[in-house]
């Protein structure tokens, strides 16, 4: 039984761990030639043996999103390995500076919030400055961009975080109205508190003044819960393949209904 994608490319930035990785996996899973991207190199190749291994077929390019050239370059390599790019995960984003515990608007650091805004809201414009070229000429392709549940409603201490992802939902629906002509599908994923990486940082850095933070966050989603990256990575790889062929210019939320309340 073909899979859901099956002989497409599917580009996945932020491919070395988490979401990303996740969302590579279940793009090869699913049938697509995966172009891995990501600053950890090392991440990434595992996420390229991993999918090598269960016999599909995946590429690494080590890319800073904040960086056009590397961007550029990172499509112009997909498009001269697998001559063709189908579907984007638009995923690779930061908290803040890992070393930086959270802070409200007036503590935050200028530092931090350009270094914020440039992986999470610039890198998906550059992202997307790249790649729906390549989809428009193809005749149409799909694109998701990782935003958050802090992209649909306000959060405190991560104002930086918080205004990205929000960007992000603007910034996918100004797309999605754009190029819906050119067949070209653009939509959101807004995840709640996911087990990733990134959510555990976070998460320890709030553990230091706050034992019961693990306890408090489970609660903030009523199914009681955080969630999987496999949760995520199905939901993008179903709204990329045709069986989300009416859906554009929307930002899904995947939080467990945190946003519900």
């Amino acid at each position: 039984m073909a899979g859901l994608v099956e002989g497409t490319v599917a580009l996945v930035t932020g491919g070395s761990s988490g979401i990303g990785r996740a969302s590579a996996l279940e793009f090869a899973k699913e049938g697509a030639k995966v172009v891995v991207a990501d600053v950890d190199v090392e991440g990434g190749e595992k996420t390229v043996h991993m999918i090598t291994e269960a016999s599909g077929e995946a590429i690494f390019v080590e890319t800073d999103v904040s960086k056009a050239p590397d961007v550029e370059a990172m499509v112009s390599k997909a498009m001269e390995t697998y001559a063709q790019l189908d579907y984007a995960h638009n995923n690779a984003g930061v908290e803040g500076i890992r070393e930086v515990p959270p802070a409200p608007i007036a503590d935050c650091t200028e530092e931090n919030w350009d270094y914020t805004i440039n992986i999470n809201l610039k890198g998906i414009w550059l992202c997307m400055k790249y790649e729906i070229p390549r989809m428009v000429t193809r005749g149409g392709g799909a694109i998701v961009n990782t935003s958050s549940v802090l992209g649909l409603v306000g959060g405190q201490l991560e104002p930086a975080y918080v205004a990205s992802k929000h960007g992000v939902v603007g910034l996918t629906r100004a797309a999605a109205l754009e190029y819906a002509q050119s067949g070209i599908r653009v939509n959101a994923v807004c995840p709640g508190f996911i087990r990733t990486p990134s959510a555990d940082r976070l998460i320890g850095h709030l553990r230091r003044d706050n034992p019961q933070i693990d306890e408090q966050i489970d609660e903030l989603h009523p199914l009681g819960r955080i969630g999987a990256p496999e949760e995520v990575a199905r939901v993008v790889v179903w709204l990329c393949s045709s069986s989300a062929s009416f859906v554009t210019g929307h930002a899904m939320a995947v939080d467990g209904g945190f946003a519900a309340q």
